[in-house]
């Protein structure tokens, strides 16, 4: 009897030894976060005016990945986008909390357009911009520091339901005269009786990085897909009969809610983390220029597209065959100089004439035209550059890039066509916010994206920045 409890205990014992040995063999980790940052103090400044209604709760949440001296961690923040300013200063603190260096660290904004504004000068700005910074800094501090053994895995599928490009050329003699005077080849949002044909692609990928603890517990999922926001959000009507907008974290939140079902049925994983980041949808909406759908309640089209693109995510965690417990991660950083447009004498000279024009002369102009004209003088200086930040993340045969920009969709398909990875992705409105990055022959054509104002840089800037991140990608690839 002793000599049997002996053998059992023995055996027990090799049993415990073998997971430890199992749980803490070197190799790929990953940690998670989410840290709510809904503002608390009223009123808050949104798109549409003062509010102090919440519809949907924003977060910040993250995901960090180690394997070795190899470092990269990603947060998402429920934000139209994210300043260089703040985004510098929360990499520096969560530096000093770690040791963890800033340029293993990517910030980006999801694109939401209810979300709280901040910068300025009243109590609920100041608090927001405040929470706001803290929860970036939260977040990831505790994505890293909740660090543990992981397995990975990399796959996509399609939701092309819900992608519709912006930018449209219009029936000979409609096009009306732009906010500068002059006739644009294309129009965004155009009126439906004038649409000919769309002016570029559309992106219908649903990319996704699975990632499970070792025993394959669902521990986090980072998505991307090629969409601006959704929008209809419901208003709240107050006691005067005023319509008062709500924030809310639009589509990427209503995805980050409905994953975890889409990963473990009826019972959600625990602390388990799923992101939707913004791809190249700088001229991708969700307008159904084709057809005329049904009228849709509040917020039932932005539980519609989070729905399907949930689906589409769950289908490619299906098709994942084999996980990574020891996958290459590496990234790398270049701050690259671009040149702010020069803008010409007679373009100056025009907006200066029409900043100068009484009141009652500007009834008659374009109802932008005094927005575009400050921006062409704001511009004018001439050769004006500045330094923005582009990074490169590999994680195993995973590729992800990052650009400051609102980027048309052509450029995010350009990358994926000449990557050397198999899977490869870009997160827009990362680390800053610079406007729109359209590619050369999107500026010829002119409209919203491409006017100065929305769009800030030389019109080769993308074939710089796509350049240099093809580079970033070989040299990753090598390694």
């Amino acid at each position: 009897m002793i000599r049997a409890m002996k053998a059992a205990f023995l055996f027990t014992a090799l049993l415990l030894a073998s997971s430890l040995h199992a749980q803490n063999k070197p190799g790929f980790e990953a940690g998670t976060a989410a840290v709510e940052i809904s503002p608390t103090v009223e009123p808050f400044q949104l798109r549409s005016g003062a509010s102090s209604y919440v519809h949907d709760p924003l977060h910040v949440r993250a995901i960090a990945f180690r394997n070795g001296e190899g470092r990269a961690v990603i947060a998402l923040v429920d934000d139209i986008g994210v300043g260089r300013e703040m985004t510098d200063e929360a990499k520096a603190a969560v530096a000093e909390k770690t040791g963890w260096k800033a340029t293993e660290m990517l910030v980006s904004g999801t694109h939401t357009h209810t979300a709280p504004k901040g910068g300025d000068t009243s109590e609920g700005r100041i608090a927001y911009e405040n929470r706001r910074r803290e929860g970036v800094i939260a977040a990831l501090t505790k994505a890293i520091e909740s660090l543990e053994p992981a397995e990975i895995g990399f796959s996509s599928d399609e939701e092309p339901g819900e992608v519709y490009n912006r930018r449209w050329h219009l029936k000979p003699g409609t096009m009306e005269p732009n906010p500068f005077g002059k006739l644009d080849q294309v129009q965004t949002n155009a009126p439906r009786d004038k649409l000919l044909k769309p002016a570029g692609p559309t992106d219908p990928e649903v990319c996704i990085v699975d990632v499970r603890t070792r025993r394959g517990r669902p521990l986090g999922l980072l998505a991307n897909y090629s969409l601006h926001y959704v929008g209809g959000i419901p208003d709240v009507i107050d006691e005067k009969g005023k319509s008062i907008g709500m924030a809310s974290a639009d589509y990427f939140g209503e995805f980050a809610r409905v994953m975890p079902y889409r990963i473990g049925g009826s019972k959600p994983p625990e602390n388990f983390v799923a992101m939707m980041t913004n791809g190249t949808s700088g001229d991708i909406n969700n307008i159904d220029f084709y057809g005329k759908r049904p009228p849709r309640a509040p917020f039932e089209q932005v539980r519609l597209v989070a729905a399907k693109t949930a689906d589409a995510a769950s289908r490619a965690v299906k098709k994942i065959e084999t996980y990574d417990e020891n996958p290459v991660v590496a990234m790398r950083q270049r701050e690259v100089e671009l040149t702010y447009r020069n803008m010409s004498v007679e373009e100056i000279e025009h907006a200066l004439r029409l900043l100068e024009l009484p009141k009652q002369d500007r009834e008659s102009l374009h109802d932008k035209a005094m927005q575009y004209a400050n921006a062409t003088v704001q511009y004018s200086e001439p050769d004006k550059k500045e330094s923005v930040i582009i990074q490169a993340i590999r994680i195993g045969d995973q590729a992800i890039v990052s650009l400051p920009f609102e980027v048309l969709v052509e450029i995010g398909l350009e990358i994926k066509e000449k990557s050397p990875f198999p899977n490869t992705f870009t997160i827009s409105l990362a680390n800053g916010g610079y406007g729109y990055l359209p590619p050369p022959h999107q500026h010829e054509l002119g409209g919203y994206e491409t006017w100065i104002g929305t769009s800030k840089f030389e019109e080769d800037s993308s074939e710089i920045l796509t350049k240099a991140l093809l580079e970033m990608l070989a040299e990753l690839r090598g390694l």
